[in-house]
């Protein structure tokens, strides 16, 4: 992976509106994985976890045993931290029982912002907070419902790239393209 892989990812993928619960699952765990990283470790890493994360079939990682987790910890394919691995498979069986009580975990998740994107309208890096109180909102509930490894800051980054807040830059050329897709 090279920076042209990450500018892809800009300008494909990231705020684009995900309804997916399987892409939610992944950006969910990608971003917890993420943690005291930079997003582009993980990027360079991503098609590996897909691999070995059963195409983050949420039902499949909830059966990780704790072998499964011991071989993980083994994979220089991933990021071989222990409390990662045994989150990102708690937090799949928490996902199971959202998708259960909601229909969907993408039926859950919108509702913390009414059902639309979050348009955002910041000119330089400084302007972009860590968190917001969508955030903080979404964070909380999810802590609530057992979830682990989603602190504010990292909610706010998984609202970003899973299209829930849409904070390309005014003078970005995906923010225009983005917005007429939901408009």
């Amino acid at each position: 992976l090279d920076k042209v892989d990450y500018v892809a990812y800009h300008d494909e993928e990231w705020g684009v509106p995900v309804h997916d619960d399987r892409q939610q699952f992944e950006f969910l765990t990608l971003e917890a994985a993420q943690a005291g990283l930079s997003w582009y470790t993980v990027l360079r890493k991503r098609a590996h976890y897909r691999r070995v994360f059963a195409d983050f079939d949420p039902e499949k990682v909830a059966r990780f045993s704790e072998k499964k987790i011991e071989s993980l910890m083994h994979n220089p394919g991933i990021i071989r931290n222990r409390l990662k691995l045994n989150a990102a498979v708690h937090n799949a069986r928490c996902f199971l029982a959202v998708q259960s009580e909601f229909g969907s975990f993408d039926d859950y998740i919108w509702r913390f912002v009414d059902g639309r994107p979050i348009v955002n309208a910041w000119r330089t890096e400084a302007d972009y907070p860590a968190t917001s109180t969508e955030s903080d909102a979404l964070s909380k509930d999810l802590k609530g419902r057992g979830f682990k490894f989603v602190g504010s800051t990292i909610v706010y980054a998984h609202m970003q790239a899973a299209g829930l807040v849409n904070d390309h830059a005014v003078d970005c050329f995906r923010r225009p393209e983005i917005l007429a897709a939901y408009a």
